[in-house]
């Protein structure tokens, strides 16, 4: 499954987009096992950070550095750039900045092993990435919007969206480290399952949606795609300019073009009905995003350290904790 698993998830795309558009009624459903689903690939992700990796992270400062610059200061820049030209609606724009202003936890890791990345170095700083953008991500809301966002956005969203998807994984993974070690492999390899659960669940249930809103999602298509290519020229400067390593380097452009979808998606899905159509521009998104990590697989290892990509036996080995 380690082997073929961008195939996989390529095909728990379509089939919740096949079960999406054929049985419609079945996406509220769905919907309500969005949060348990990715909780538990949380968990799984968490459970391969060691906590003495976490603090030897901690003192690996120029990759962090790279990993806080590229995300917390390019992308909103990039954002800035793009934000004027978006589509006029509120919902819409709100959903653009959701998904674009938080970095990726959970994929990330996986597409950036394949590419010859840090996975290690990526796992370690996730605990951190997930709370800086925690704390980041309103704040950025409210210099984009303004004063309008308190009217349509609520703090309970967010601060439930941290505990049940970020603190309660988090500490279970840890006890399972200090509590039942020996069930660690076995959890492990269930990431990949995990990933394709996550992925078949939130297109399935967000695809009859998709139907009635794809007139208003559809333009802010090509801002995701340029946003893409944008970032991976950007991440790529940013490594130079902190002199990275190159498999560091490689990961700090994935992890400044990928982003966190997955898990705030549960934050559109709690947006007041007017501004329902949020959540489908977010899972437009991860559509876009997936098909792109196929391309960056390819593509950041040559424009990283000049090689063609890494053969799939070096790519799984990357990606174990």
């Amino acid at each position: 499954m380690e082997r073929h698993q961008v195939v996989l998830y390529l095909l728990a795309l379509a089939a919740g987009a096949l079960l999406g558009w054929g049985a419609p009624g079945a996406g509220p459903t769905l919907e309500h096992t969005i949060n348990p689903v990715l909780a538990l690939l949380l968990y799984v992700t968490f459970l391969q950070v060691p906590v003495a990796e976490l603090g030897r992270s901690l003192r690996d400062r120029r990759f962090l550095a790279a990993v806080g610059v590229a995300n917390f200061v390019v992308v909103p820049l990039v954002v800035a750039a793009m934000f004027p030209f978006l589509p006029g609606d509120q919902a819409i724009r709100l959903g653009v900045l959701l998904v674009l202003l938080a970095p990726c936890v959970d994929y990330v890791i996986v597409f950036s092993g394949l590419a010859g990345g840090s996975s290690r170095r990526l796992l370690a700083a996730t605990p951190l990435l997930l709370i800086a953008q925690m704390i980041l991500l309103p704040v950025f809301l409210l210099l984009f919007l303004g004063r309008d966002l308190a009217e349509v956005v609520e703090a309970g969203p967010f601060v439930e969206a941290f505990v049940v998807l970020i603190v309660i994984p988090l500490v279970l993974a840890w006890l399972t480290q200090l509590l039942a070690s020996a069930w660690i492999p076995v959890l492990s390899a269930t990431m990949v399952p995990l990933m394709m659960a996550v992925l078949f669940t939130v297109v399935a249930s967000q695809t009859p949606k998709l139907g009635d809103g794809l007139a208003d999602v559809a333009p802010v298509v090509p801002f995701y795609v340029l946003f893409l290519i944008v970032m991976a020229f950007a991440g790529a400067a940013v490594a130079r300019l902190f002199r990275l390593p190159v498999a560091a380097a490689r990961s700090v452009v994935f992890t400044g073009a990928t982003r966190n979808s997955l898990v705030v998606l549960p934050l559109a899905l709690a947006l007041p009905e007017a501004l329902a159509v949020a959540a489908v521009v977010v899972v437009a998104q991860t559509l876009v995003e997936v098909l792109g990590m196929v391309v960056y697989v390819r593509a950041v290892p040559r424009l990283v350290g000049g090689s063609a990509p890494v053969a799939s036996k070096s790519a799984r080995a990357a990606n174990r904790p």
